[in-house]
C-alpha cells in the first residue's frame, strides 16, 4: 500500500478513534449523536445495500483494465441490466429469470463495446461514454414505449423487492443485542440481502481467479506485457473479449440487484443508478486494482451516503445542501490521492495478436 493510500486509511481510523472517544466521553454532543448514528444497524444496512452495484462493477471493471481495455462503460452497463431485470422480472414473475436477464442484457452491450475497442481499435474512452450514452438513452426510453413513463413504479403487478435473509441461530442472537450493545450493527450483516452476500462472493472470487489462476495470470499479462502473453501461444484479442465480458457479467449482477432492492427501475434524470459506474471506477483505483480492496473502498463512499438521511434529523444543525455533497466530497478527495496509482501498462493500448491460435 503506497503512502497515499497508508494517509487516508490512517486518517479514517483516527478520526473515527477520536470521534467514539469523544461520543464515549459526551454522548449529548454533536459527537455522542453522531456514534450513535455510526452504531445504528440501519446505517450498516444501507452501507451494504448500497455498495452492491458500485463494488459488482467495480469487480467487472478491474478484469477488463487489468487485460489492457479501460471500460468506463460500466455506468451504462448498471443501467441497461437495471432495467432488462426489471423488465424480465415483470414479464415472466421469476426474479432468477429476472436477475439472469440483467447479466445477458450487459454483456451484450458489453460485447458491443469489447468488439468496437478490440476489433476495431478504437478509442476505449469515447467507446465507454458512448456505451454509457446509448444505454442513458435507450433505457428510459424502453421504459417509455412499455409502461408510459421512465419509471415502472406503476408497474401494476409490482415487482417484489429482494427480501433479507439472516443467518438462522446467528441473526436472533445479535437482533436481541442490537438495541443494549455495540454489536448492534453486525445485525445489519447477518441479516443482509442475498446481493449483499453476492457481493462479497464475487469480490473473493474475483481476488482468487485473478491472482491464482492461469487465467488471472493471462488477463494481467494481456495489460502488462501482451506481445510476451503472445509470444507464449496465447491470443491476447481472446483474453480481452473474456476479461470485458466477465466485466458485463459483474456489472450485470450490480444493475440486477440495484433494481431488485427496490423493486423497480427509474429512468428520470441520470437514471436510479446516478453515477454509481463512475464511483466503481475510483474504487477499484483507490483499491489498486485488487477486488478485495475495491469492496473497501466502496464502504467509504456508501457509508457517507447512508448517513445523510440520519445526520439530516439528528438536529446536528448541518445544511441538508451540505449533507448530501458528502459522498461526492469522498469521491474528490479520493481521486486526488489516488494519483499515484500505476495502471497496466498496456491499458487503453491496442494490440495486433499474431495468427489465431
Amino acid at each position: 500500500m503506497d503512502n497515499s493510500r497508508v494517509l487516508v486509511v490512517g486518517s479514517v481510523a483516527v478520526a473515527l478513534v477520536v470521534l467514539f472517544l469523544a461520543g464515549t466521553l459526551f454522548p449529548d454532543s454533536t459527537a455522542g449523536a453522531l456514534v450513535d448514528i455510526l452504531l445504528l444497524p440501519s446505517t450498516w444496512s444501507s452501507t451494504l445495500t448500497l455498495a452492491v452495484p458500485i463494488a459488482l462493477a467495480a469487480v467487472g471493471g478491474i478484469f477488463a483494465e487489468k487485460s489492457g481495455v479501460i471500460n468506463i462503460g460500466l455506468e451504462g452497463l448498471l443501467i441497461i441490466s437495471a432495467f432488462a431485470a426489471i423488465f424480465a422480472a415483470d414479464t415472466t414473475g421469476s426474479l432468477w429469470l429476472g436477475f439472469g436477464a440483467g447479466i445477458l442484457a450487459s454483456v451484450l452491450l458489453a460485447a458491443v463495446f469489447a468488439v468496437v475497442c478490440i476489433e476495431f481499435r478504437a478509442n476505449q474512452i469515447i467507446a465507454g461514454l458512448a456505451i454509457w450514452l446509448i444505454a442513458l438513452g435507450f433505457a428510459p426510453f424502453a421504459a417509455r414505449i412499455v409502461y408510459g413513463g421512465p419509471n415502472t413504479a406503476s408497474l401494476s403487478n409490482s415487482v417484489p423487492t429482494v427480501r433479507n435473509a439472516g443467518i438462522p441461530v446467528v441473526s436472533p442472537v445479535f437482533d436481541s443485542l442490537a438495541e443494549t450493545s455495540i454489536l448492534g450493527p453486525f445485525q445489519a450483516l447477518f441479516r443482509a440481502s442475498p446481493t449483499v452476500y453476492l457481493m462479497f462472493a464475487v469480490a473473493i472470487l474475483g481476488w482468487y481467479v485473478l491472482n491464482r489462476t492461469k487465467f488471472g495470470m493471462w488477463v494481467r499479462a494481456s495489460g502488462e506485457n501482451p506481445k510476451a502473453l503472445d509470444t507464449s501461444g496465447v491470443n491476447v484479442h481472446r483474453v480481452r473479449y473474456a476479461a470485458v465480458l466477465l466485466s458485463g457479467v459483474f456489472a450485470g449482477m450490480g444493475g440486477a440487484a440495484l433494481s431488485y432492492n427496490v423493486g423497480q427501475f427509474t429512468g428520470s434524470g441520470q437514471t436510479m443508478v446516478n453515477g454509481k459506474g463512475f464511483i466503481a471506477i475510483v474504487a477499484y483505483l483507490f483499491g489498486n486494482y485488487n477486488p478485495i480492496g475495491a469492496l473497501l473502498s466502496t464502504f467509504l463512499f456508501t457509508m457517507l451516503e447512508a448517513i445523510q438521511t440520519p445526520l439530516q434529523y439528528a438536529g446536528i444543525g448541518v445544511p441538508r445542501t451540505l449533507v448530501q455533497t458528502l459522498p461526492y466530497v469522498g469521491v474528490i478527495v479520493v481521486l486526488a490521492l489516488v494519483g499515484r496509482t500505476r495502471i497496466p501498462a498496456a491499458a487503453g493500448d491496442h494490440y495486433e495478436t499474431g495468427e489465431d491460435r
